[in-house]
């Protein structure tokens, strides 16, 4: 280190100590290029961030495909910035992250930030909850919904719970043993849940094997009850009289039109050329029964229309829409 001092140097090589600590100490303080890019960056990068966050809530909430942010969203974005604010869109682009994988981040980091929420008021309040089993595709899912009454919000909230696959079969111990292992893995005590509701499926609330029944061997004190929105729904099954018949005939001009692709076609061509708000009727699902209203309100909305449609290929159930 002395060769290479004197040598190389040598202007330095009578100073001491302390100057040498000088000059560590300037070099140690001195900007670097990375320091300079974020400090002059830092405040366009913070405002891109928080605008990609809310970019990528709205796609969640639309359920569109991760890739809109980058392929739908950010040309606009360039377009308005340069035609109308007449300014550069290089610099604001590159602070907003839109990619598919930066979306899928964004969406997966917020999700989590609300589950610890939910889980974390959960284990110190009694909560209530209700469970639904349903086949998705070849598979079965179990979805949780919980209520409590939240210290933080001051109010009584509604939040979805989890979702997952029921691995082997939809049994009420399968089902008892998903919700236990989600507990325990959040550290939410059984203790907590003062009610339960499910529908009224065998494997929910069977004499010795349903999950009531494994539920309340956990916490004695439950309260188990039969959902209010499915004993609507099995009511409205047993329907008798002109409401009934009333109802059966709306479902059956729905599917006159939904159920043949040509009549679809047709019925959307009509309702362009009647300037409709909607151009298709909503086909009803009996397995997703919540689906009925909604049809219902879809067939009044473009009532007229349907009308005009099977008064040309149904004149009887036209008579009988109408009688409705």
């Amino acid at each position: 280190m002395k060769d290479h001092l004197e040598r190389i140097h040598s202007d330095k090589k009578n100073k001491d100590l302390d100057d040498f600590k000088t000059l560590k100490e300037k070099l140690r303080t001195q900007p670097n290029l990375n320091a300079v890019l974020k400090s002059s960056a830092s405040a366009d990068s913070e405002e891109g961030w928080k605008a990609s966050y809310s970019i990528s809530l709205n796609i969640a909430k639309k359920g569109k495909l991760y890739t809109i942010g980058e392929e739908i969203i950010l040309p606009p974005i360039k377009d308005t910035i340069e035609n109308v604010m007449k300014k550069d869109s290089k610099q604001v682009l590159k602070s907003i992250p839109l990619s598919a994988r930066s979306v899928q981040q964004r969406i997966e980091e917020m999700a989590f930030d609300v589950e610890q929420t939910v889980t974390s008021e959960l284990q110190h309040s009694k909560f209530a909850i209700q469970l639904d089993e349903s086949a998705y595709g070849s598979s079965n899912i179990l979805m949780v919904y919980v209520r409590f009454y939240s210290p933080t919000l001051n109010n009584i909230v509604d939040e979805f719970l989890f979702v997952d696959y029921l691995e082997t079969d939809s049994k009420g111990k399968t089902i008892f043993l998903c919700l236990e292992e989600y507990l325990n893995k959040h550290k939410i005590p059984f203790g907590n849940i003062s009610a339960v509701s499910t529908d009224s499926a065998q494997a929910m609330v069977g004499r010795y094997r349903g999950f009531s029944v494994f539920l309340k061997e956990k916490v004695p004190s439950v309260y188990a009850v039969h959902c209010v929105l499915h004993r609507q729904h099995l009511v409205v099954k047993k329907l008798r009289g002109e409401l009934h018949e009333a109802l059966k005939v709306c479902i059956r001009s729905i599917n006159k039109i939904k159920g043949h692709p040509l009549n679809c076609r047709l019925f959307a061509n009509l309702c362009e050329e009647n300037h409709e708000t909607f151009k298709q009727l909503l086909l009803h699902n009996e397995v997703r029964w919540l689906s009925r209203g909604d049809s219902l309100q879809r067939l009044v909305e473009l009532c007229d229309s349907t009308e005009e449609f099977l008064r040309n290929i149904d004149p009887s159930l036209c008579d009988e829409l109408k009688r409705c």
